[in-house]
């Protein structure tokens, strides 16, 4: 099939006719709420409360509202002092110190001083934990308090991006105090103890989340006051909600009105370069994706193109490798990339004759997604593709939580998985796809030659090196193909005229403490 019949094929399939204008309207939310809430949506409910068991993104934007480490990340995405007022490396690069700030609380005017980060990061390597990131803090020896406001931080090996690091979730400042005394009912005290600018008030599964004040945060009284946090997995509902004055802020919109919007909303719509990439990830451990050939077939008849210019948009690049711009190396090309699609489906249907599938044995597989139109879109498009090769591929879908929890049992073949970077290091995209890396490592990826290049490049201090070896290890992970990049995804919101303070950023961080309000004089 011609590229130009597909193409034209999918665009029907897949309505991609455009919308018509949308009209903006004014923020007006609940006549219950003060009128400086910042009402947020979220892609979905927050899995837990509880830092150290979460791992998604919804998540984790509420617990930096909610929680502080010794760091913190800012509205632009840089890391800064948090209740570490400073910090120092040794002279080898293995031992960093932070200072505590004197002021520093929790939200129930308790203390937090340098013992309880030791106790903090046991828990986060309990196995009883369960924490899913506990494998990025592999390069961690251990955690020790040298003086009451001083800790320090022994490493295995030299880490340059601690400091980001130590921002995220997992290595919070968590209520050690009630967790010791509640045990896992800790996260069901309300109002929630918490160390970051908020605490939370109430949480209504599914509905919504009401964060106020901490009135011990050392950085004083949040310049937004109260923050609202709504959970809306549909982005056409979201859109509809953000346009009816209902939110302030949105998670994301369907790309498919990017254009319109930009005409109708102006400098609302945001679409800016991000860390983050969206793939497919192949059941490794079991056929047929234990063989490489089958992977590499269909890696290389993606038309990553096509999905990313033509059928997402909204600021999305075509993913070649794991790795998108922004991490100190160029995008990584395979030889392949510049073949024409004729030859590589012809290099594609060969691998698949020697792994054994051809017109009297097809290869059948299922590939699973969680519930979104443009992970249908992108899904479909897929099965398309494979198509000419007498790939026969049947669509799955299911909700969010059962669709990651399936993944981590490993009963999927192919599945739609992605990463979204927590900081802007190699490192931090690389290491989920370790052996060691069990949790995140939905493949089941098991590579020597991937696995010594990434261990030598974290052990490696000189940033020439250290670069050269993570874009080795990259180039393994794209050979070897336990997934297939599709996108370097795009930081996608609706932010309100009345929201100041919103700073497009490559992680996509936006803090609330962060934001302001311009309040008039609507009532709710």
């Amino acid at each position: 099939m011609r590229l130009r019949a597909v193409a034209l094929a999918l665009s029907l399939a897949l309505g991609l006719a455009a919308c018509q204008p949308e009209r903006s309207t004014a923020p007006q939310h609940s006549a219950t709420l003060p009128a400086d809430t910042l009402v947020r949506l979220s892609e979905d409910d927050a899995k837990s409360l509880d830092p150290q068991k979460i791992s998604d993104v919804a998540s984790s934007r509420v617990a930096m509202d909610l929680f502080e480490g010794l760091t913190r990340f800012n509205g632009k995405g840089e890391v800064e002092p948090a209740i570490a007022s400073a910090w120092t490396l040794s002279p080898d690069g293995l031992t960093w110190s932070f200072k505590l700030r004197p002021d520093a609380r929790f939200s129930d005017g308790s203390p937090i001083t340098a013992p309880l980060f030791a106790q903090i990061f046991q828990r986060l390597r309990a196995p009883a934990t369960a924490a899913p990131t506990r494998e990025l803090f592999e390069g961690i020896a251990n955690v020790v308090a040298t003086q009451p406001d001083l800790v320090s931080i022994h490493l295995r090996r030299p880490d340059p991006a601690l400091p980001d690091l130590m921002a995220q979730p997992a290595m919070a400042a968590l209520p050690m105090h009630r967790i010791t005394t509640l045990a896992d009912h800790w996260t069901s005290e309300r109002p929630l103890v918490t160390s970051g600018a908020y605490r939370l008030r109430d949480w209504q599964l599914n509905d919504h989340m009401q964060l106020e004040p901490n009135p011990f945060w050392y950085d004083g009284k949040p310049r937004t006051p109260y923050v609202r946090w709504l959970p809306v997995a549909d982005k056409l509902t979201a859109l509809r909600r953000f346009q009816t004055g209902q939110a302030d802020t949105t998670a994301d919109f369907p790309p498919s009105r990017f254009e319109d919007l930009v005409k109708n909303l102006g400098t609302s719509v945001h679409a800016a370069p991000m860390i983050a990439t969206y793939y497919l990830t192949l059941n490794t451990r079991q056929p047929p994706f234990d063989d490489v050939r089958v992977r590499r077939a269909l890696a290389m008849t993606v038309d990553r193109d096509w999905i990313a210019h033509q059928l997402i948009r909204a600021g999305v690049k075509p993913a070649w490798g794991l790795l998108p711009s922004g991490l100190g190396l160029p995008p990584l090309k395979p030889d392949w990339k510049n073949w024409s699609m004729a030859r590589r489906q012809a290099a594609a249907s060969d691998l698949l004759a020697q792994a054994g599938y051809g017109p009297d044995h097809p290869l059948r597989a299922t590939l699973r997604f969680n519930s979104d139109r443009d992970h249908r879109r992108v899904a479909t498009a897929l099965a398309t593709m494979w198509a000419p090769l007498g790939v026969e591929i049947s669509l799955f879908n299911s909700e969010a939580s059962l669709h990651f929890a399936a993944m981590r049992r490993g009963d999927f073949q192919i599945a739609r998985a992605g990463w979204v970077a927590d900081m802007p290091t190699p490192e931090n995209m690389l290491m989920v796809h370790h052996s060691t890396a069990t949790a995140l490592n939905y493949a089941g990826y098991n590579s020597p030659v991937f696995d010594t290049a990434l261990d030598r490049a974290l052990n490696t201090a000189d940033p020439a090196m250290r670069a050269k070896m993570m874009r080795r290890a990259e180039q393994q992970l794209i050979f070897d193909a336990p997934i297939i990049p599709i996108y370097h995804n795009a930081a996608r919101a609706l932010v309100a005229p009345r929201v100041n303070g919103w700073q497009d950023n490559p992680i996509n961080v936006h803090p609330s403490r962060t934001l302001s309000l311009t309040v008039g004089t609507t009532s709710r």
